[in-house]
C-alpha cells in the first residue's frame, strides 16, 4: 500500500531523516515512536505529501507521488490521505458539521452530499447533537473526534495522525484509542500513527522504534 525508499530530508546541515525505507500494508495499524528528534514527524509528513523529501521515492500502490506537480498531489493527498494532528486544527469560525464538510467540497462533492456525508460520519462518532457547535463549544475529545470525522470525509486509503491523542485526558485518550482500531475494522483503512503514548503504541499491528533518523527496529504483533 505504502511504501517509503531511501527517504532522504535535510535542513541545512542537519540531516533529519538518513535513508528510511519501510512498507506499510493494506488494513494495518502502524506506530511509529521514538525520542524527540528523532525524524517521526518528519516521515509522517513526507508520507503524507504534506514535506517534501531530499532523497527517496514515496509510493501508493506503486504510484510515485513524489513526481507528482503541485495541483495533482493536492488532489491525490485530497482524495487518498485524512490527517489528524496532535491539536485538531479546526476551523474556528466553522460549524463542526461544516469543518468536516470541507475536504469533499473541496474533492469537488456536491454541496448537499458533502454535508450527508459529514452529518453520517458524526452520527457514527456520537455528535449528531452538536452538528451546529463551533470548535470553541466543544470540549477536547469532542474536538479530536471532528477532526477524525474530517479525515474519513473522503474515504481515504490511509489515515496519518501526529500524537492524536497528546492534548487529551486519560478518559479520551482511550475513547479515541479505541476509536482508530473500530475504524480499520469498520472501514478497512490503514492508519500510521506518530505517538509518545506507549499504551496506544502497544496496541498496534506494528511499531516502528525511530532514532537518530532512521528506523532501528521494527516489532510485528
Amino acid at each position: 500500500m505504502i511504501e517509503a525508499k531511501d527517504i532522504v530530508k535535510r535542513y541545512g546541515t542537519l540531516e533529519v531523516l538518513r535513508g528510511v525505507s519501510v512498507t506499510i500494508g493494506d488494513g494495518e495499524v502502524v506506530s511509529i515512536v521514538g525520542p524527540s528528534g528523532a525524524g517521526k514527524t518528519t516521515l509522517l509528513q513526507i508520507m503524507g505529501t504534506l514535506d517534501s523529501a531530499d532523497g527517496g521515492h514515496v509510493l501508493y500502490d506503486g504510484i510515485d507521488v513524489m513526481g507528482m506537480k503541485d495541483r495533482e498531489l493536492a488532489r491525490f493527498r485530497n482524495r487518498n490521505i485524512g490527517f489528524v494532528f496532535q491539536f485538531h486544527q479546526l476551523l474556528p469560525e466553522f460549524t463542526m458539521l461544516e469543518n468536516v464538510a470541507i475536504p469533499a467540497l473541496i474533492a469537488g462533492m456536491k454541496r448537499a452530499d458533502a454535508y450527508e456525508r459529514a452529518r453520517q460520519l458524526l452520527d457514527y462518532l456520537k455528535l449528531s447533537d452538536r452538528l451546529d457547535h463551533k470548535p470553541s463549544q466543544l470540549s477536547g475529545g469532542e474536538c479530536q473526534r471532528v477532526s477524525v470525522a474530517r479525515a474519513l470525509v473522503n474515504s481515504p486509503k490511509v489515515i496519518l495522525a501526529d500524537e492524536p491523542s497528546g492534548s487529551l485526558d486519560t478518559r479520551n485518550k482511550q475513547e479515541l484509542h479505541r476509536l482508530f482500531f473500530d475504524l480499520r475494522d469498520e472501514f478497512k483503512q490503514t492508519f500510521v500513527i506518530v505517538t509518545h503514548d506507549e499504551t496506544l503504541a502497544a496496541q498496534a499491528d506494528r511499531t516502528l522504534y525511530m532514532r537518530d533518523g532512521v528506523i532501528v527496529d521494527d516489532e510485528h504483533r
